[in-house]
């Protein structure tokens, strides 16, 4: 994970030597609708409300591909009936794939999400600290400067050592690149 995280700061430093145009460096936040799947049958699970804010590059490497990295507080979880709410707040690396389907303005985004938790309001379950997950959507560069996005994360690893539940996160976005 450190390699990965090193490389991706090697690749924004690098490019920031280029063109201008090579490198975009921003801020973007939202809300997540977030959720838990798998788990035991007869248990209850509802959608969370929450948020993500944070930062995000994107390294042109082609005429219509982008590598996007992002740093990104989300907080996500969910509420279980019976039980309580988990609360789940993570930094979350994505680094995304970010193609083009029409030029320079509305993209397809996949790639690996890696989170780290932070902190989770209910301790009475042993909540694992490392979330790996996939990442999928679509974005929208509205001018030049702003843009919106939509996502949806799949986590693939258990949230808790206690249940087997995963993290799910839908991501409505809009940043700011400077």
């Amino acid at each position: 994970m450190k390699k990965l995280i090193v490389a991706a700061i090697l690749i924004i430093a690098g490019a920031t030597n280029a063109d201008a145009q090579l490198l975009k460096i921003g801020v973007k936040g939202g809300v997540n609708f977030a959720n838990f799947n798998g788990g035991a049958d007869g248990i209850d699970y509802s959608s969370r409300t929450g948020f993500h804010a944070g930062a995000v590059a994107e390294v042109k490497l082609f005429q219509n591909f982008s590598l996007q990295p992002e740093l990104m507080y989300t907080s996500q979880g969910a509420d279980v009936k019976g039980i309580g709410d988990f609360n789940l707040d993570y930094v979350s690396v994505p680094v995304l794939a970010k193609f083009y389907i029409l030029s320079e303005k509305l993209s397809v985004e996949v790639g690996p999400q890696f989170s780290f938790l932070v902190d989770d309001a209910k301790e009475a379950f042993d909540n694992k600290s490392f979330d790996f997950a996939a990442a999928g959507g679509l974005g929208l560069n509205i001018t030049d400067h702003f843009f919106a996005q939509a996502r949806y994360t799949i986590g693939l690893t258990e949230v808790s050592k206690d249940a087997e539940v995963k993290n799910a996160v839908f991501q409505l976005s809009l940043g700011y690149f400077f």
